[in-house]
């Protein structure tokens, strides 16, 4: 009798080239583990998007200074003398102009979307002349810069993508003040492109906000410094502040999304999950139903219990396979670039992002549908090998 290897060879070679006998529960099983799959990175892809942005967002020889106890801008708040002190502070990089760093307001105002029209919480950045120099690839795109003491703001290109009536030239009414857009901005893809920005002092003025920020950002010598800068500012008994490096502040604040976006995510894939499990389990169901008498003849003629289980399963995980493909496929081109926002709940305002299908993400997923496969295939398979030879033989 030829070895267990051959066996299991002849076995499955001979199921598959009956695939085509099936064709209706498979092409069944086959939609149920694509469209699985597409959800999959259809959700996770959000994740992935929005970490991205933040993670592009941070630079560890940039410091945030927020009040203390504070965990975001919206809840800090800091005085004209704070900040100060701040940028006087050892490790702070200084140019012909002096220190740089950059006091900043952070309000949030109303524009409608473009896809629904509905309002949504877009945020204004009061900032200084040095914000430009805080981050690495901040450009003006379109137009030019605000003038500092006008009524004047900058759009983020991410945001203009995703909100109406932020085109260079438009005027936009928040309260009693008319603003005028006079230019557009980019900076690597990173949060700020969600963000529009005006003259600190300005943004003051405008919500009577007296004085006060709401953090500060400063360039440091070096990353290495990071620790000294913040042990100058906590041993400072005028200062009560809490110090991140900009990596680990955006770090932070995509904690809580993130974890969100994959907690749901992987519980839809897993309902769907099952939907296509049982699609699998009645396609090798009728399989096995349909090959009961060449199964028991092949076990007759010697064949073992272990080649009609994996030749079972083998067909599960080509299943599984072209259908986590195609979604594989289908996926990728469907969201991987796509422009969204939703919300950061760190700050409650919209930020801008594009959906990342990354190749993780596609090898997780195709995962994932080979274990739908080899799932729905296993009791079939069981089922196969133990299905008497007699009685096998006796059906029509």
């Amino acid at each position: 009798m030829a070895s267990t290897a051959s066996q299991i060879v002849a076995v499955t070679a001979l199921n598959l080239s009956n695939l085509r006998q099936r064709v209706g529960s498979s092409i069944v099983a086959l939609i149920g583990i694509t469209g699985v799959v597409t959800v999959l990175i259809g959700v996770l892809s959000i994740a992935e998007g929005f970490r991205a942005v933040l993670d592009q967002s941070g630079a560890a020889d940039v410091a945030i200074v927020l009040r203390g106890g504070a965990t975001d801008e919206m809840g800090s708040g800091l005085t004209l003398e704070q900040t100060r002190l701040i940028a006087d502070a050892p490790g702070v990089k200084r140019d012909a102009n002096g220190a740089i760093a950059s006091p900043e307001l952070y309000v949030v105002v109303d524009v409608p979307l473009r896809t629904t029209g509905t309002a949504a919480n877009v945020p204004l950045r009061g900032v200084s002349p040095n914000a430009g120099k805080l981050r690495d690839q901040f450009r003006i795109v379109e137009g030019r810069n605000f003038t500092p003491g006008k009524f004047e703001v900058i759009v983020g290109r991410g945001a203009v993508k995703q909100f109406k009536g932020l085109t260079v030239g438009s005027r936009l009414r928040w309260g009693t003040t008319e603003w005028v857009v006079t230019g557009l901005f980019a900076d690597r893809g990173s949060v700020a492109e969600s963000e529009m920005w005006t003259d600190a002092t300005v943004l003051q003025g405008a919500y009577h906000r007296g004085s006060s920020y709401q953090s500060m950002r400063v360039r440091l010598d070096s990353a290495d410094t990071m620790r000294s800068f913040k042990d100058a500012l906590t041993a400072d008994p005028r200062l009560n502040v809490k110090v991140f490096s900009e990596k680990q502040y955006y770090e932070e604040q995509s904690r809580t999304l993130t974890t969100l976006v994959r907690t749901l995510g992987t519980a839809i894939a897993v309902l769907m999950g099952l939907g296509a499990m049982f699609a699998a389990l009645n396609t090798m169901y009728s399989a096995v139903s349909a090959r009961t008498r060449e199964i028991a003849t092949l076990r007759a003629l010697g064949f073992g219990a272990v080649p009609v289980v994996i030749s079972v399963l083998a067909e599960a995980l080509l299943l599984g396979l072209v259908g986590g493909v195609a979604g594989m496929l289908i996926s990728y081109f469907a969201f991987n670039g796509m422009q969204a926002s939703t919300m950061n709940f760190a700050t409650f305002s919209q930020i801008t992002f594009a959906f990342t299908v990354t190749p993780a993400l596609l090898i997780q997923a195709l995962i994932y549908a080979l274990l739908l496969g080899l799932l729905g295939g296993l009791l079939p398979s069981l089922r196969a090998a133990k299905l008497p030879i007699t009685t096998g033989l006796r059906e029509l």
